[in-house]
């Protein structure tokens, strides 16, 4: 498995107003965009190709990714030799194509407006860089592993709080895992109507039957085609997998959770560490 589709198309509201001009999925992460975070997960997986799902207004990840060679030879020109390999690391990190999501309806849209580049493939992974992955080995590599011994679709399973059951697609389950039997996927329930406590984070491996069933998905409510409602048909009549994948996924996906992510990345830096918990200590000084 090569390709792996990256929907970016989302209107990024919750990041409103800084989002106005500025695509969410570039809002830095540290010291790089949370998407580049993505592919370089994706990459560490094997996988050597990327389809973003962008929408239009969005071309500075286009940019972003896009090489470089006046901005590398400025740098080594004045000594930055190591920024330099890194800025033309990000334009040869793998293939990156583009394809464009006119409408932002919904994530299931966006992964069929990505299969005109994907005809041929049995399977895909997907990954929504509104999460990024910390561990070892890489969680879109487990999932892959996952894919070779089972051959369906496979998807990225974590145990949730009731409290927050309700944010998430949620799967019923058979088996005592971590590789468990997906028998059906229910969008956002209700805490108490959740058939388990296994929520759906941002990491799919799809087979061609999925993308069958989303040729013929229909919009819900808000309009848009969900993905789960896809890979819920293909549970109830074949045959899909959760892994309850080890390592810890960090969500940036609102403000709020952006900044803790942030605030987890560079505390544990060895260069921006020292000078995080140097300022922490300094306004904890301050309010005492």
């Amino acid at each position: 498995m090569t390709t792996v589709v990256v929907p970016a198309g989302g209107l990024g509201t919750r990041f409103l107003p800084a989002t106005k001009a500025l695509p969410k999925e570039m809002v830095p992460v540290g010291d790089r965009p949370a998407i580049q975070w993505g592919l370089e997960e994706a990459v560490a997986s094997g996988v050597r190709r990327a389809v973003i799902v962008t929408a239009p207004g969005k071309e500075l990840i286009r940019a972003h990714f896009a090489p470089d060679e006046e901005l590398e030879k400025t740098l080594e020109g004045r000594g930055s030799a190591e920024l330099a390999r890194r800025i033309r690391e990000i334009g040869s990190l793998c293939n990156v194509e583009f394809v464009e999501q006119a409408q932002p309806l919904g994530l299931g849209h966006a992964v069929l407006c990505a299969l005109p580049t994907i005809k041929g493939e049995p399977a895909v992974s997907v990954l929504l860089p509104d999460d990024l992955f910390s561990g070892s080995p890489p969680l879109l590599a487990q999932l892959i592993e996952a894919h070779t011994w089972e051959g369906c679709t496979v998807l990225a399973l974590r145990r949730c709080p009731k409290e927050q059951i309700s944010r998430y697609g949620v799967a019923a389950v058979e088996g005592e895992g971590p590789v468990f039997r997906v028998t059906d996927v229910v969008e956002k329930p209700a805490a108490e109507d959740a058939p388990s406590d296994l929520a759906l984070m941002g990491r799919y491996v799809l087979t061609e039957d999925v993308f069958t069933a989303l040729r013929t998905t229909q919009p819900g409510a808000l309009g848009e085609i969900q993905l789960t409602d896809a890979i819920r048909e293909v549970a109830r009549g074949g045959r899909v997998v959760g892994v309850e994948f080890t390592g810890e996924l960090l969500d940036v996906g609102t403000l709020d959770s952006w900044l803790a992510t942030s605030v987890s990345i560079v505390w544990r830096d060895p260069e921006l560490g020292p000078a995080l918990r140097a300022r922490i200590a300094e306004l904890e000084a301050s309010e005492s």
